[in-house]
C-alpha cells in the first residue's frame, strides 16, 4: 500500500494556532515540542491511516490520541482514496462543545 497523503483543513490548523499559542504564552520551549508532537503523530497516519479509533457517530470519522507529557492530543479525521484529511485537533482537556467538522 502507498503512503497516504495528509491533507489538514483550514479549522484544524486554526486548532494547531489555537493550541501553540495558549502554550506558547506559558512556555515557548512546550509550544514548540507540541507542534512537533502533532506532527509526528500525523505522520504515522501516511503508513497507517486506520491507526486511530473508530467514532461511534456513523461519520466514518476516527480520533488517534497523542501523549503529550500527563496528557494528549487528539487528531479528528477521516480517509478515502490514500488521502488522510485531519479536521480537527485538540487537547484531551479541552471543553469540546463544537464537537463537528
Amino acid at each position: 500500500m502507498a503512503k497516504a497523503e495528509i491533507v489538514w483543513r483550514e479549522r484544524a490548523l486554526k486548532d494547531i494556532d489555537r493550541l501553540y499559542n495558549f502554550l506558547f504564552e506559558k512556555n515557548e520551549d512546550a509550544a514548540a515540542k507540541v507542534a512537533q508532537v502533532i506532527l509526528r503523530g500525523s505522520s504515522l497516519l501516511e503508513d497507517s491511516p486506520r491507526l486511530g479509533r473508530p467514532m461511534a457517530d456513523g461519520t466514518g470519522r476516527r480520533e488517534l490520541f497523542i501523549p503529550f507529557g500527563a496528557g494528549f492530543y487528539v487528531l479528528r479525521y477521516f480517509f478515502t482514496n490514500e488521502i488522510v484529511v485531519i479536521v480537527r485537533v485538540w487537547h484531551g482537556r479541552e471543553d469540546r462543545k463544537e464537537d463537528q467538522l
